[in-house]
């Protein structure tokens, strides 16, 4: 794993996926720890009280699932890491080493690029109809399955 030195190699800003995006602001090689996932480190509980009003519809969220335990909202003291977007066919990839979460990058990244991960959001018995709507993807690659979340699991599999 190679790490960056000096000024992060990638800036923020407008997205054509969604809303705000990261960007590489230079060569960034496979394997790189780009940025760690910060922010406030709350219960499963508390995460749920902070999201009890949302409209079910609003898929918009920085909470980050570390354990059974743990939830980081980068709401709350959050850095450019929660700014990335889902890709279906992503550069990054999310790495979990001692209750941390840091993005890394799968493949070669180019200069201008977007930092994308997949969310590999999982199902719920109870989510209400048209969930996999609800969470769209806008990715626009050839490889989009049209929704963030993962492919329902079939029966017998």
């Amino acid at each position: 794993m190679t790490r960056f030195r000096g000024l992060p190699p990638f800036r923020v800003r407008r997205s054509s996926i969604h809303g705000t995006g990261v960007f590489a602001t230079r060569r960034i090689k496979k394997g790189t720890r780009i940025v760690e996932y910060l922010g406030e480190r709350i219960s499963h509980d508390e995460a749920d009280l902070r999201y009890a009003g949302k409209d079910v519809a609003d898929n918009h969220t920085f909470l980050f699932t570390v354990d059974e335990r743990t939830v980081i909202d980068a709401g709350v003291g959050g850095n450019a890491a929660r700014f990335l977007n889902h890709g279906c066919a992503p550069n990054c990839e999310t790495v979990l080493e001692k209750r941390r979460v840091y993005i890394e990058a799968v493949k070669d990244i180019e200069v201008g690029d977007e930092l994308v991960y997949d969310y590999c959001l999982e199902r719920d018995a109870d989510d209400p109809p048209g969930i996999a709507e609800i969470f769209g993807c806008q990715c626009g690659t050839w490889e989009c399955r049209g929704t963030m979340l993962l492919p329902e699991k079939r029966l017998g599999a």
